[in-house]
């Protein structure tokens, strides 16, 4: 582990037979004097009594693996260190961190790196690290088994789920603000009153009740019945007795699940006969929560195609057609043997940005294949396409394809009258039919289901077709731009508590509806109101900024809290410094376009606003609340 101690360069967790070494590692959840953005901040140097091999070495092993890289200059080992890192922290889930700096200290380094999750870029500057020092003996490296354990580490983290990771890197690129609210477990997108929480594409203006319905099959399709929709014909049934009258009754071939559930867990389609309904009635039930009753749907089996609608904000944005899992024999493989070389490719790596997941094989892919007259060991010939699975779950392996613009109109108005009539961000309709460029009033169309809470990465990544950009659809319900996602924020680099106040009275008097939160090194504010300051600074902005009523931000950052913690947040409206650091200054830095900057030194002031400039001097007594006082109300 890091000893984060010191900067004395004789060694400091270098191995005997290092040549580099890494020391002095600090993770900034946001804006710090290294990097506008949230990095792992370490120092780099070259052991005292050792010497490198020539730059160029490094190189060509690194871009064997990058080839890009080979195509630059680079000023220093750090520089080099510094690129791979960043490439490396890609996980080659093409992730969006892509930044990084460096900074010369005459003996030592200082590289900073954008990040998202501490414990996975930390394992990242660790594994480049081992690998620069391969390279330095002329090691094997196994690359491959770290990288994978790295990118487990990301996909487990909060961050790592596919739908999670597309929104927010889709915030990310319209420069709206996030961060995780981990007592709530909610990520949280915007600042104060823009602010919206949510789980994936579940979101805090969502209707519970709406959202609760659409677990409840049963119900839900007896409304969608009502409302004169199509839905297949069938029953509850509590016993496996009771599932084989009501299969009798409406006539095989059957689909049979369970009346809550999700993703396609425990259920069996195209279901022909009495010795199939039996181990089918059986895997919806095991699929069953414990603390809900044991009901079980069995309803008529419609033949063709599985297709998910889907509604942003009451209106239809995408059409998905999904396919189950299928392997093609090449003369030689058997089946199990296909399903490894198939999950071995990178459209299945199963991170957050890949097209298809890998093909899991559990009972109900063996029991299907034994309906074919196969198993995991039959060797099929060259060509020979077997599905692997009666439902198209892309979860368990099964593949996406585009199908948005082969619907026909009258489908997407069925898809739009249903999402108008649940009070739900996101709405996805599963239907099946032979062909979606055929009206549903043709016939041989249903219904099977609606889900609240549907993930978007078959239509952002379809494994065939182009690429829909659900994510951006579902934020421009909320925020039409970043700006829109903002409060105003008001940086100081000191401000005692009167001056606190006193501010805070001065907007009050134009505002006094508004709400406020203030916080300095001493104290904290909700208007006039003082509350409760805990020893971790940034914890107190967050929880100023997750206030659903908050119309304004004051915040005070000196040099020794961006030094330990960095800022939370990325970006003020008005920067007030006075006689400030060289770290303090990247408060002016950190400013979005027409920000007002206000900076005293001694008794000269500049204002900078708009590409002007307007410089002037402080009277004897004139106090410097004066001036930025009268500046605030460019920001009201």
């Amino acid at each position: 582990m890091v000893q984060e101690t010191s900067t004395d360069l004789v060694r400091i967790n270098a191995r005997k037979t290092d040549v580099f070494d890494l020391f002095n590692c600090r993770y900034y959840v946001g804006s710090n004097p290294y990097l506008d953005t949230g990095a792992l901040v370490f120092d780099f140097a070259v052991v005292e009594d050792r010497k490198p091999l020539p730059i160029q070495d490094y190189v060509t092993r690194v871009s064997d693996r990058y080839p890009h890289l080979r195509e630059q200059n680079y000023e220093s080992y750090a520089h080099l260190f510094a690129q791979t890192v960043s490439e490396v922290g890609k996980l080659d889930m093409n992730l969006h961190f892509h930044r990084w700096s460096v900074k010369s200290y005459g003996e030592y380094t200082k590289i900073a790196v954008q990040a998202l999750h501490e414990r996975t870029i930390r394992s990242v500057v660790y594994l480049v690290w081992d690998w620069f020092e391969a390279i330095n003996q002329d090691d094997d490296f196994f690359w491959d088994d770290q990288l994978v354990t790295l990118q487990n580490r990301f996909r487990q983290s909060v961050y790592g789920g596919p739908t999670v990771y597309a929104l927010l890197r889709t915030a990310y690129e319209k420069g709206i603000p996030t961060f995780y609210l981990w007592d709530e477990g909610l990520m949280q997108y915007g600042w104060g009153k823009k602010h919206i929480r949510g789980v994936a594409t579940t979101f805090n203006c969502d209707s519970h009740i709406d959202s609760d319905f659409t677990t409840r099959k049963d119900d839900c399709k007896a409304f969608l019945h009502t409302l004169g929709f199509p839905v297949p014909q069938g029953e509850i049934v509590y016993s496996q007795k009771e599932a084989r009258q009501v299969a009798k009754k409406i006539g095989y071939p059957v689909a049979v699940k369970p009346v809550v559930g999700h993703k396609g867990i425990g259920v069996t389609a195209d279901v022909k006969e009495v010795d199939e309904l039996e181990v089918a009635y059986d895997r919806a039930l095991e699929a069953i929560p414990e603390n809900e009753p044991a009901r079980i749907i069995v309803e008529k089996s419609i033949k063709g195609k599985d297709f998910r609608l889907l509604c942003v904000n009451g209106r239809f944005v995408a059409a998905t057609e999904r396919h189950p899992a299928s392997v093609v024999g090449d003369g030689d493989s058997t089946i199990g043997e296909l399903i490894q070389k198939e999950n071995r490719k990178a459209a299945r790596l199963d991170t957050p940005t890949s097209p298809m997941s890998k093909i899991i094989v559990d009972d109900a892919m063996e029991h299907y294949l034994e309906e074919q007259r196969l198993s995991l060991k039959t060797v099929l010939d060259k060509g020979e396409t077997v599905h692997l699975r009666k439902v198209a779950n892309l979860s368990a392996g099964g593949m996406s394809i585009n199908a948005t613009h082969t619907i026909h109109d009258d489908n997407i108005i069925l898809a739009q009258d249903i999402a108008q009539y649940f009070r739900l961000t996101c709405l996805g309709i599963d239907v099946i039919t032979e062909d979606l460029s055929e009206s549903w009033k043709a016939g041989n169309f249903a219904i099977i289901e609606i889900n609240a809470a549907p993930g978007v990465m078959m239509h952002l990544n379809p494994a065939v077709g182009e690429s829909v950009d659900v994510p951006s659809h579902i934020l421009e319900t909320f925020f039409q731009s970043g700006l829109d996602a903002r409060i105003p924020i008001i940086t100081f680099n000191k401000i005692s508590v009167e001056e606190l106040q006193t501010t805070i009275d001065h907007i009050l008097l134009q505002h006094p509806e508004w709400t406020i939160g203030a916080v300095c090194r001493d104290a904290v504010f909700v208007n006039r109101s003082q509350k409760v300051l805990r020893d971790d600074y940034n914890s107190n902005i967050q929880s100023l900024l997750r206030h659903p009523k908050l119309d304004l931000l004051i915040a005070e950052y000196p040099e020794d809290t961006l030094e330990e913690d960095g800022m939370f947040y990325q970006g003020s409206n008005l920067v007030v410094l006075d006689n400030p650091s060289e770290t303090e200054m990247m408060l002016a830095r950190d400013v979005f376009d027409g920000s007002t900057i206000v900076i005293k030194k001694e008794k000269d002031v500049s204002i900078r606003r708009k590409g002007l400039i307007e410089d002037y001097s402080l009277g004897e007594d004139e106090p410097f609340t004066r001036v930025y006082l009268k500046e605030i109300g460019t920001v009201l």
